[in-house]
């Protein structure tokens, strides 16, 4: 079974790729051991770069249609003090609602979806030349693209390498209440931080972040939520929902091509969940790829120049040693890096437009 290129991963990052490849004329597979429509862990944020992006792409329409809340105030909370930042509408959709989106508009722009295929080898030798799956499924393609997650079984088998790994890395409990506020609200008090997050359904993604010693120490999710929401936000949250934990991860930023293969997602890039920026670069590095494999263009120095920024103060917030003077300055520095990155992907509408 022969393809132009074979996509390992059918959430955001994978079906974004997939479809802008199809969109480009190219003939595309995508497989994916799980259905992508389930549930994931996820903070839902999407930032400016990734909204521009869902509208150049003729999708935001249908995330407002689907009943995401549109926010357009933040309000960064430090300590007793309270900052209120207005900006151009973002959005914070379920992931049932923004992953499947992205697998429809896959199938729409051509391409051929496999769920149920897991991955056990990559054909080829020097150069990877397509997968092979555990069901007998062997498909050649010149290339094969991982975006199967942190833990990407395309990355372990090509052994990629590493651009530059953290050190520090935030634990976070999350939950979902019923919520009717304005916008996305931040906390930030020194050793906890937390975030309300409106989304589908008239509820909010909950969250509360801490370091991971504290996290391995609990006695119990429920509890251990309550507490340090309360510490972070002087109030409380009912969970509409059971509570999720994850322990932390340190960020890595793989090397994100090698011969016949690309990495995208976390799969190249996990950044810490306090940023709330992985779903935005997951589909900013999705359009990276897909331009560099049509017009060969530079993914990985374009994508390594628009995450350092964003990487070292992550890395810093994720330390939890801050006080809160310093976490200002971090967060400013975060958001130089976002406006960064939603000036050179307007940039790409520029460049199209000279071209044609």
């Amino acid at each position: 079974m022969d393809y132009d290129a074979v996509v390992v991963g059918a959430r955001a990052a994978g079906s974004a790729t997939a479809m802008l490849l199809a969109r480009g004329g190219l003939d595309v597979l995508l497989v994916d051991r799980a259905d992508p429509a389930r549930d994931t862990l996820s903070t839902h944020a999407l930032m400016r770069g990734a909204v521009v992006q869902l509208e150049r792409w003729g999708l935001l329409d249908a995330i407002v249609a689907a009943g995401t809340p549109a926010v357009d105030r933040t309000t960064f909370h430090y300590g007793d003090e309270a900052e209120v930042v207005e900006h151009p509408p973002l959005y914070a959709p379920r992931r049932t609602v923004l992953d499947p989106l992205l697998l429809d508009a896959a199938r729409a722009a051509g391409v051929t979806v496999r769920l149920g295929e897991t991955v056990t080898g990559l054909l080829g030798g020097d150069r990877v030349g397509g997968i092979e799956t555990r069901g007998g499924l062997r498909v050649t393609a010149p290339l094969t693209v991982g975006a199967d997650g942190l833990r990407s079984t395309v990355a372990r088998l090509v052994d990629a390498g590493t651009v530059r790994r953290g050190r520090n890395r935030s634990a976070v409990v999350y939950g979902y209440t019923r919520w009717e506020g304005p916008g996305y609200e931040w906390f930030f008090r020194p050793g906890v931080c937390a975030g309300i997050i409106p989304t589908n359904d008239g509820v909010a993604c909950v969250w509360a972040g801490m370091p991971p010693v504290r996290f391995a120490a609990r006695r119990g999710l429920d509890t251990l939520f309550a507490e340090v929401f309360a510490e972070a936000t002087g109030g409380r949250a009912v969970p509409v929902d059971r509570l999720r934990g994850f322990p932390g991860n340190p960020a890595v930023l793989r090397t994100p091509t090698g011969p016949g293969w690309a990495l995208v997602g976390d799969a190249g890039y996990f950044k810490d969940p306090l940023t709330a920026h992985g779903l935005t670069d997951a589909l900013r590095d999705a359009e990276l790829l897909t331009r560099s494999e049509l017009v060969g263009s530079d993914y990985g120095g374009v994508r390594d120049r628009h995450s350092r920024l964003l990487f070292s103060a992550a890395e810093q917030i994720a330390g939890y040693r801050w006080d809160l003077p310093e976490l200002r300055a971090l967060q400013l520095a975060q958001s130089a890096a976002s406006k960064a990155e939603v000036r050179m992907l307007r940039r790409l509408d520029e460049v199209e437009a000279v071209a044609a």
